[in-house]
């Protein structure tokens, strides 16, 4: 009797991210990481032994030999953050280069600067330090547009308990203010506010006249993106942003799990996108089809020469606050 040769697993693409982020932590030391390769469609896996890679490619991800681990590269990734946060600082951990990428924006400069580089040339090769014009600074202005005092933000999502409606926003801007309203009207009070550290807020919609769709707008006509699912970002996933300023804008995630040191602060856990936003676009929504990804929390650059935008990820929201579910 014939013996055939064994089946081999589909590949995994796009829409596979978290089946192969599970795989890339299941390998634990024996990983530094997974992301998508945009101009194959597939998500690589990256890995540090022979023995791995034949697992990952058994699962159907592309497998690529690295040489630091991601607990290596989180330890990195921690002594840089402890010795070198300067404000004007951002740390992120990229899988396509197996390093901890150091920004650091125009206003590090002098013994703050030297800081850095000593930090960065401290980690050899598992580490890298680049510059970026502008500053890195939240998107408040003087999703749709929302306002409390004389301050603008956008809405990110709407949410709900089984009792009541919410949306989610930045946390810098609920800090700002309790009542919120759509410039015209009341719409809701504060409840949630968490920045620095993370960067959410919430609020509830107390007035029973405005509508909570689960849904996205899109600035063009009266279109909207619903949204049916809370997902993961991952790495080279193509995202667009929704905000009250610059409209949406596309893009895609450069990194997960990454800090920024603000003025006000220091905000870790945020994802990393070169989707351009400017003030007045905080709080508003980062998707990917029809599964909400954030909100946008700060960034340098702008919509003309473009930059890097932070989003505070809606899933730790929800993993925080277990009752919230979509509208």
């Amino acid at each position: 009797m014939a013996v055939g040769r064994p089946s081999r697993a589909r590949p995994l693409l796009a829409a596979d991210a978290s089946d192969a982020t599970a795989l890339s932590t299941s390998l634990g030391a024996r990983s530094g990481g997974a992301y998508l390769d945009a101009a194959t469609g597939r998500m690589v896996v990256t890995v540090t032994d022979a023995t791995a890679a034949q697992r990952v490619r058994a699962a159907g991800a592309v497998a690529k030999t690295v040489k630091y681990s991601a607990t290596e590269l989180d330890a990195v990734f921690a002594r840089i953050e402890k010795s070198a946060a300067v404000v004007g600082s951002s740390r992120a951990t990229d899988p396509t280069t197996n390093q901890v990428v150091v920004t650091v924006d125009s206003t590090v400069t002098g013994a703050s600067l030297a800081a850095v580089k000593a930090a960065v040339a401290a980690a050899g090769d598992a580490a890298r330090l680049e510059q970026t014009a502008g500053t890195f600074s939240l998107m408040i202005a003087g999703g749709q547009a929302i306002y409390t005092g004389g301050s603008r933000c956008s809405l990110g999502f709407n949410v709900r308990t089984p009792t009541a409606f919410y949306f989610v926003t930045a946390g810098h801007c609920t800090n700002i203010g309790a009542t919120w309203s759509n410039g015209s009207t009341t719409i809701g009070t504060r409840a949630v506010s968490s920045f620095p550290g993370n960067d959410y807020g919430i609020v509830r919609y107390t007035n029973t006249s405005i509508a909570h769709p689960s849904a996205v707008w899109l600035y063009s006509g009266s279109s909207t993106q619903s949204i049916t699912s809370v997902g993961n970002a991952v790495v080279g996933q193509a995202v667009r942003r929704s905000g009250s300023t610059t409209g949406v804008r596309s893009g895609s995630v450069t990194a997960t799990n990454a800090s920024v040191t603000y003025a006000q602060g220091t905000v870790s856990g945020l994802i990393r996108t070169n989707v351009c936003a400017q003030p007045g676009d905080s709080g508003g929504s980062l998707f990917a089809g029809s599964s909400a990804l954030g909100m946008t929390s700060g960034g340098s650059g702008n919509c003309t020469v473009g930059g890097t935008t932070f989003f505070q990820p809606l899933n730790e929201v929800f993993s925080t606050y277990t009752n919230l579910s979509l509208a």
